[in-house]
């Protein structure tokens, strides 16, 4: 019981009120209320019981997965349950699940492109479940280039009806989750033709398969795509294969919102702006960068507890050092720590971001719009990539062990690390964002004014001027002195890039010959942006004792983990000496003494129960050891004590029996 009292040694030297910390991560005291009762509730039905998921089959495994979805959908009607606790439910059971696109995917899908009377069509049924929906866009051919999908759907005049069609193999829809097994019905992306004229991508509700027998209607061949990385993970999910043979829908399945085609076959664009559609991106990728912060701080927290249970080495009166002590450790572990507070403060600004554009897109003014699209892309690429990398760095901070199922950290970083692919691949995304930088700088001579999270742009001449006036460590405290510097290095990389390009004849080809160093100055915009929300955030209302000052450490263990990571670009823009540099690491290992004392409870305060943690390394109660013994004995190859084969295979070797070989 050392190992408890161990933890509980550690909750006591916390400088902060942790019942404080958990609304301040939660959003609110309702949103903390609803996710402390709802974790519990999942956490407490043997249902959803998640610790013999590595062991499972995929045809067992795929179908423990349909019985979790159908119980949470009972459990979900039984207590009445809001839209709210219902989605914290299926956030808690923690399997991927075909209900995922369902309701992330397809449902908002409808709700964005469809008209009114579409809208009062499909989405009772949906919302009833009574149809079942996911997302086919991309194909086998393309996922990046959507305008280059090849799935057509060509207006028939004679019938009213559109005609899908896969007209070649790389056509086939293939990587729809919800798609191989369940969906009744997709939102179909196709190119839509009308009198031999390509009017490019548009979306179509199409049923797949029967309500009555689930078997697919005739033209469609649909089935899953394989096994994918990991043990569990991300093969609860049934990522599909599609392909149409001339399948007929009805004309009004075309979701028709932004842009119609009419009896006669007329293709028309409807009063409504085409910038809508964005709104839709903004929003799923919005619950992305908080999905980010969510998967990385359960990564966090489990290496966080274990680091501070192991000890290892530095033996004086027979007790040997605690991992967590070791600098090398704080140095690796603590900027993750931050990151998933960072991460999650900047999704919040996002659910705002996505508020206000809705609003001015409805009072038709798109004036933000190209920023906020630039923002959002680039914002999930930031932190999906460094949530992926910063689950495998939890991995190896936890030695030997993290290697175990049991960890949790294997099936996590199995299960998260399509983040970085799916909803725009993060390099793609940058060029993306790196595309509106140049945009944006060039346009400064004209007079137009930068807005939103590029309003620093219009201070360009004084920001690539800049030059530190830091002489002392504790100077890297001052939140103005940080964000300085991060806007003169993402403001003079921006344009560097844009001299480069300017030497070329044709702007396509600089692009692509300077596309590494486009990315390197998307990056640092979007660090320049997680900087600043930070920082924006210690300037609210934040009530409990320490707990302002704890946030404060964490967004200095940020800013400068992120100063020291990327020194070059900050000394090779001239914004800081290479004193200073070593400064800003002076003051960044103290930090990480001032964070050692407040590990655990920082940690304690994302509130997530064993259940959802799912590991043996990141229990509550640190009692690690004898639940790593126990579980070992669970593994199916236990059970008995001779393996099958030994019989067949390792005793006639032993005995010798085999037929002699030339070794």
């Amino acid at each position: 019981m050392e190992v408890v009292d161990q933890l509980a040694d550690e909750r006591i030297k916390a400088q902060f009120d942790v019942e404080e910390m958990k609304i301040v991560w939660a959003g609110s005291r309702h949103a903390l209320e609803v996710s402390d009762r709802i974790s519990r509730l999942v956490a407490s039905d043997p249902a959803f019981r998640k610790d013999n998921r590595t062991m499972l089959g995929r045809k067992e495994l795929f179908k423990n997965t349909l019985r979790k979805a159908a119980h949470a959908w009972k459990r979900i009607i039984e207590l009445r349950l809001s839209e709210e606790e219902a989605s914290r439910l299926r956030f808690y059971v923690d399997e991927p699940a075909f209900t995922d696109l369902h309701w992330g995917m397809f449902v908002p899908a409808i709700k964005g492109q469809g008209t009114e009377e579409q809208q009062q069509k499909w989405l009772p049924l949906a919302y009833k479940m009574q149809i079942i929906g996911c997302y086919a866009q991309t194909e086998l051919g393309h996922g990046s280039n959507v305008q280059g999908l090849e799935t057509t759907a060509t207006f028939d005049p004679q019938t009213d009806e559109f005609i899908i069609h896969s007209p070649t193999l790389t056509s086939s829809k293939w990587w729809p989750g919800g798609l191989g097994k369940i969906s009744t019905h997709a939102v179909v992306y196709a190119r839509l033709i009308t009198d031999r004229q390509d009017h490019g991508v548009h979306g179509f509700i199409v049923q797949l398969r029967s309500l009555d027998d689930h078997l697919p209607l005739p033209g469609i061949t649909v089935g899953d795509i394989g096994m994918k990385f990991g043990n569990g993970a991300y093969n609860t999910m049934d990522n599909g294969v599609l392909r149409f043979d001339h399948v007929r829908v009805p004309r009004n399945q075309m979701l028709m919102r932004v842009s119609q085609v009419t009896r006669e076959g007329k293709y028309m664009q409807s009063n409504v702006p085409r910038q809508l559609v964005y709104g839709t991106m903004v929003f799923v990728r919005q619950t992305i960068v908080a999905d980010a912060s969510c998967a990385l701080s359960r990564a966090v927290c489990i290496a966080t507890r274990y680091s501070a249970v192991r000890r290892q080495f530095g033996s004086q009166n027979g007790v040997e050092t605690q991992v967590i002590d070791y600098k090398t450790q704080q140095a690796r572990l603590f900027p993750l720590l931050a990151s998933a507070y960072a991460f999650r403060f900047v999704g919040e600004w996002l659910k705002w971001l996505y508020t206000d554009v809705t609003q001015r897109l409805q009072a038709n003014d798109f004036s933000t719009l190209p920023e906020a699209h630039a923002c959002t892309a680039g914002l999930k690429s930031l932190t999906t990539s460094a949530t992926a990398d910063g689950i495998e760095e939890c991995r190896k901070l936890c030695g030997g062990h993290g290697y175990l199922c049991s960890s949790g950290l294997p099936e996590l970083f199995a299960v998260y690390v399509p983040a970085c692919t799916y909803e725009g691949d993060n390099v793609v995304l940058l060029l993306q964002v790196a595309r509106h930088l140049m945009k944006t700088v060039s346009q400064l001579g004209s007079g137009k004014k930068p807005v939103g999270t590029t309003s620093y742009m219009g201070r360009v001449e004084q920001l690539v001027q800049y030059r530190s006036n830091v002489q002392k460590a504790e100077h890297w405290l001052q939140p103005n002195v940080i964000l300085e510097a991060f806007e003169a290095r993402a403001a003079s990389m921006s344009v560097a890039c844009a001299e480069n390009l300017s030497k070329f004849s044709n702007p396509e080809e600089g692009f692509q010959e300077l596309s590494a160093d486009l990315v390197e100055a998307a990056v640092a915009h979007c660090q320049l942006i997680v900087v600043s929300k930070f920082i924006e955030k210690l300037q609210q209302d934040i009530p409990g004792k320490g707990v302002r000052q704890q946030l404060a450490i964490l967004c200095n263990v940020y800013a400068l983990f992120l100063l020291h990571k990327h020194l070059g670009d900050f000394i090779s823009t001239g914004c800081i000496t290479p004193k200073q540099a070593a400064l800003a690491n002076d003051q960044l290992r103290s930090l990480y003494s001032q964070v050692r004392p407040n590990a655990i409870l920082l940690v304690d305060a994302f509130n997530y129960t064993d259940h959802f943690l799912g590991s043996v390394l990141g229990r509550y109660d640190g009692n690690v050891y004898p639940k790593l013994y126990e579980e070992a004995w669970k593994d199916p190859l236990n059970d008995s004590v001779v393996p099958d084969g030994y019989h067949e295979y390792v005793l006639p070797m032993l005995k010798q029996q085999l037929r002699s070989a030339r070794l």
